[in-house]
This record gives C-alpha cells, structure tokens and sequence, in this order.
C-alpha cells in the first residue's frame, strides 16, 4: 500500500514516542490479584452495530441480486437495460390503489422476436460455479395472451451462465418461481429476463437469489457475512442504524412497522447514504426493506445476539434538516416502540405478535434492550426522550433503554445530554467517538472516574480514524486498530460503567462505499475481517464474567510504559484471561506474578496478533494477512516471563486449579 505524506509524518511521530517510552521501561511485574473479584462483565459487553451503509444491506448482507426489483427508485428502470425489438416496449405503470410499491412493468411484445430486460445487480452479480439460483417473477397477462419469460445469467463477457423459464398464464397477478444451477463463477454477472411471444404482460417483483444463504433460508442472507458475524459471538445486535434511523427529514426516517410482513408490500425508499457525501455519490442506493426487523430479531436469535433496536424519537438527523414531530404529536411515534415490544414479546393473542407468528416465529424473541433515538441532541431530544421514557417504562418497565450523548465524546454538547440524562436515572447512555488513534490510547482510563452506581455506558459507535473523520483515505490498518485494543482494554476493565461497546460501521463494498473505515469488506462473491475486526474478536470470544486486577506498579495498566492490559476470570471454564497491548516498537519480557490462587494448570494458550508495520491491511486477496495466531503456554508455579512483541496485542488464556 502508498503511504501517504500524513500518515508517513504520523507514524514516524508515533516510532519516536514509543522508543522514548520504551527507553523508559522499568522491571516492575504486571501482578494479577485473581481472587479480588471485581465488576461483571454484561454477556452484551462486545457485539456488532449494523447499518444499512455501503451496501450493507441491499448489495450486501440481503442476498438479493437484483436491483430495483419491483421499479421503485426515483427513475422506475433504474439498474435495468432494455434489449429492444421492433414493436415491442416497456411501461412503468402506477396502482393507485396499492400505497407500498405501486408501480409494475407492462411489457409489450410485439414481434415473434423477444423482448429483453438487463438487470445490472449491485455493482454486478456475484456467481458461483454448480450454486442454486431461485428466480421468482410477479406477473399476469394483461390481454390474455401466454407469455413465456426466460430468465438467463450472463457473465460480464456475454457467456451464458444459466437460465430457466416460466409460462405466465391468466390475468390475475400471481408469482411464478423456478431455479437452475450455474456452470461457472462469475463475480460481474449480469440478469436477462427475456419475453417470448406475441403478449402483453405485466411484471413486478423481479428476483434472483442464491439458495447457499445462511442456514439455507429462501430469499435470506448472504452466508459468508452472517459467519463472520457468528463467529465473533457477539453479545448484542444494534440495528438498523445509525444516522439512518434518523433520516435526513421525518418522511425518510426509518419505520420498523413498513419493513414486516409480506416482503412484497414493504415500501422501497431512497437510503439517505444516496446522496448524503458529495465525494462519494450514489444514486442507485435505495432501501428495499427484504431485510426487515423480522429479519434482524431472526439473525440475533440465530448467533446468540441480543437484539438492540434503534427506534426513532420523532427528529430527523440534526446535520440535515433537523426536522422535529411537535410533542403533542409524538403519539405515534411512541405507539411504534410500544408495538414493537410486542411484536418482539407480544402473545401471539396480540396483533403484533399474531404478525410476529403469522411470519414464522410464534415463539417471542424476548427483547430486553431499545433505543431511543440516535445522535440526538439538545433540549428538543431530552424533551421527546422522557416522553418515551415515561411511556415504555409504565407498560414494560424491565426494557433498558438505550439513550443518545450525541455525536461528541466530550464538549457542551455532550456535557448537557450526559448531565441531564443522569438526572432521569437513565439505563443507558450511547457514547461515539470518531477519532485519530492518539486519541484511542491516551482514553484508555476514560472510564476510571465515572460513578459505577450511575447510568450505564454504551461505547455505541467507535472506530480509530487513519487519515480523519470520514475521510476516503482512512485505511483499516494496524495502527488504528492496535490503538482500538488499547482502549477497549480501559472498556472492559471499566465493566461496572460500561455495559456494551460495538465498532462502527459494520459492513463495506469494495466497489460501493461511502463511508470508512469499516470493519468487514468485501465484493460480490468474497469478504473478509480487518486487523479491526479480528481485534474484536479477541475481545468479544474472551471476555470472562469478572473483571480482576492487573497491575503495574500498583496501578491499573494503562499506557505506562507503552503497555494496556485487562484482566478477568471466566467461571463458567475457571479460566484467567489475560489482554496485553504492547504499542512500543520494542520487544519487552515481563513477569507476570498471579496473587490469591493455589496454582495454574502448567498447560495455557496465547492468542497474538501483531505486526512491526503499523500501515499493514487485510485485502480481499489476501484476507489473513494480518489475523491471530496461537502458541502453547507452559506454566510454572505462579510466576512467570512472558514475551510482548513489539505492537501487538495478545490473550493469554490459563486454567486456574482450585
């Protein structure tokens, strides 16, 4: 990778604190204190924040290759390329009396030559070779003739890939469906729908998804995202953003109730991520809602996630139009977080959780967290905030709820939300931080003050920023990320105040962003994790029940001598876990002295991740390039010198013997 001029001067600057802060080191021990049990840490204390950003959902983690699929975008053939024969055309016709996606193709055929429809998919059309395919059309003869419909993958040379028919018959609309199997891997293909026979037909809903989604689900998730989604094991799922919860004004904001039910009547929208970066335009970024909340209580429910819904609080994102709901007329806005407890807990006596039922899931998906609004600010949220507040708690009052600080991690900003949400006994507060990696390690004792009796934190959105605050230069390289370790070190030691902590944003197409870093990229067929992502990894697969002490000169260990260290006991294994972050760019041996236990099983295990080039990546070509490996611990009495690598960070994993 080119480094440039910036992050040259910066990393240089960073090598020269670092020898000055490794010339410095002493020989005092790291002393682990094992029997001085302290916080505990929340099961949701690591897990993943999703928003529908750089493809993340359509595009992306919704395995649906087809865009603009039922001709709903604001130009209704969008993504579609008309194969013209003399006579024959294609209307884009609206219903008037169907309010969610109204419009429908009428194609017209009107030669013995066919007709064709070129759908180009999300950036193309991610194909593997001997894969399934499903193909599901909505359509009806409009003059009563049959009409034959082919559909037919084409690689991005022209190559046929696969194809299948259907014969349309009858002029009442119904879908017909048909599945065919792909003879090579194509990551660019495209879709040609073909219309066979002198007709006039009439089409919607034109779909094409691959059977290998996760857990095989019809018309479900892309595989490969939600396994690296699981394999993290992460506490929570926060969901469906973001700034996109917000909306930039109220008529785009995200509603919850539009994104359930029959995937067919969910209103496609325009996602704000369309237009909102002058830099980096996206006109065809739209919101097709086949990833609904149903959909996102499934996939939580699937990994082991709880589920955290973002609701909106009546405001729209204050860095646009700053669009607000008088309060006097915040009742419905309020009724939709009330009926989505039910529609997430509800009987299925009752109208939500009867549709929760009717969707596949009579059992609930037993809710525990909410949040109301995201990045909010200012009087006019505090105002709405306890108008929700008062209203969930009454009829639900076991729901945390998860409360809004704004964009800022410090200023009079955040100061006024943190002081006056404190004041309402807040469960809850959503802290984010945007910032350069400096700031991540020298934040690493955030937490050490804040009273542990009061609100609870969330660290919601985080992410170190290589070049700076949604820059196109930021990279997903070591430095942030071993600086990101550094920090969460101070999150879980902190456990009593902080409850959750997730990195943001989740997903990123290569070929489709807007925003970075990100902690997941990938393109249509591949993906893989950052140094980032395998960072909270560690974190999430090893983060134990208590937190005990681990000290350096008897005080905790947070950036003296260039070292970040947490420690806790996991009881359900009697297992010390041990995290060390060593950002100096010198190899150091330390003892570690373990204090309050009989004896260690002689056997442990170290997990490490590092590397001596603080710019290294992780690509789609080379995936684990920067990824943990892990070596054999043998252990001898309660003493013992352990090697920390020059920038790294590492889990040492031990059996505690009663």
């Amino acid at each position: 990778m080119k480094n440039n001029k910036r992050f040259r001067s910066l990393i240089a600057a960073f090598a020269a604190s670092a020898v000055l802060s490794a010339t410095a080191q002493n020989s005092a021990p790291l002393t682990i204190k094992a029997n001085e049990l302290k916080a505990t840490i929340q099961p949701t204390m690591f897990g993943v924040f999703f928003e529908d950003i750089n493809m993340g959902a359509d595009g992306g983690l919704y395995a649906e290759l087809v865009k603009n699929r039922s001709f709903e975008f604001a130009n209704p053939l969008m993504g579609w390329k008309e194969q013209r024969q003399s006579g024959s055309n294609v209307l884009v016709v609206n219903r008037n009396d169907k309010t969610a996606n109204p419009r429908f193709a009428r194609v017209t055929v009107g030669s013995s030559k066919p007709f064709g429809l070129t759908n180009e998919g999300f950036r193309g059309m991610g194909i593997k070779k001997d894969d399934g395919y499903d193909f599901s059309i909505w359509a009806a003869s409009h003059d009563g003739s049959s009409t034959t419909i082919r559909a037919e993958l084409v690689s991005s040379t022209g190559d046929k890939l696969g194809s299948a028919s259907v014969v349309v018959v009858g002029t009442e609309w119904k879908q017909y469906k048909v599945s065919f199997t792909a003879n090579a891997t194509e990551p660019k293909a495209k879709l040609n729908v073909w219309f066979e026979g002198k007709s006039v037909v009439d089409v919607d809903m034109i779909s094409l998804f691959p059977q290998d989604t996760w857990k095989r689900r019809p018309g479900g998730l892309r595989a490969d995202l939600v396994q690296l989604l699981a394999d993290m094991k992460p506490g929570f799922i926060r969901f469906p953003g973001g700034c996109i919860v917000e909306g930039r004004d109220l008529i785009n904001r995200y509603q919850w109730k539009k994104t359930v039910g029959k995937v067919e009547d969910r209103e496609v929208i325009v996602n704000r991520w369309n237009m909102e970066f002058a830099h980096r335009p996206t006109p065809d970024y739209y919101q097709s809602f086949g990833l609904g909340f149903f959909e996102y209580f499934q996939m939580a429910e699937d990994i082991g996630a709880e589920p955290l819904p973002i609701l909106n609080c009546g405001m729209a994102c204050q860095f646009n139009t700053a669009e607000v709901v008088a309060t006097e007329n915040l009742d419905p806005y309020i009724q939709d977080a009330l009926d989505l407890i039910e529609f997430a807990n509800g009987s299925t006596d009752t109208k939500w959780g009867k549709l929760r039922a009717d969707m596949g899931h009579p059992s609930p998906f037993n809710l525990k967290l909410m949040g109301v609004g995201n990045e909010n600010w200012g009087p006019q949220y505090i105002e709405r905030n306890k108008l929700f507040t008062k209203a969930i708690k009454d009829k639900y009052p076991n729901i945390k709820l998860v409360n809004s600080s704004g964009t800022d991690q410090s200023g009079e900003r955040f100061d006024y939300l943190n002081g006056e949400l404190r004041k309402m006994n807040a469960d809850i507060i959503d802290e984010h931080y945007y910032r350069d990696p400096k700031w991540f390690r020298e934040n690493a004792r955030r937490y050490d003050s804040y009273d542990p009796k009061s609100s609870k934190v969330f660290a919601g959105e985080y992410a170190a920023q290589s070049k700076g605050i949604a820059s196109i230069d930021n990279k997903n390289n070591w430095l942030c990320a071993m600086s990101e370790a550094a920090f969460m070190t101070g999150l879980e030691r902190n456990a009593g105040v902080v409850y959750m902590a997730s990195y943001a944003p989740l997903f990123a197409h290569v070929d489709g962003w807007q925003w970075t870093p990100d902690l997941i990229w990938m393109d249509n067929l591949r993906s893989y994790g950052t140094p980032n992502y395998y960072v909270q990894k560690l974190f999430s697969l090893n983060k134990g029940s208590q937190v005990v002490p681990i000290l350096l000169n008897n005080d905790v260990v947070a950036g003296q001598d260039s070292l970040f260290a947490t420690a806790s006991i996991d009881h359900k294994t009697n297992e010390l876990l041990i995290k060390v972050v060593n950002t100096s760019d010198k190899d150091v041996t330390r003892q570690f002295v373990f204090e309050g236990i009989k004896r260690l099983d002689a056997k442990g295990m170290i997990t490490i991740l590092k590397s001596n080039d603080l710019s290294k990546v992780n690509s789609l070509d080379d995936p684990k390039s920067l990824s943990p490996t892990e070596t054999a611990l043998n252990v001898t009495g309660k003493k013992m010198d352990i090697l920390l690598p020059a920038y790294s960070m590492q889990v040492i994993k031990v059996k505690i013997i009663n």
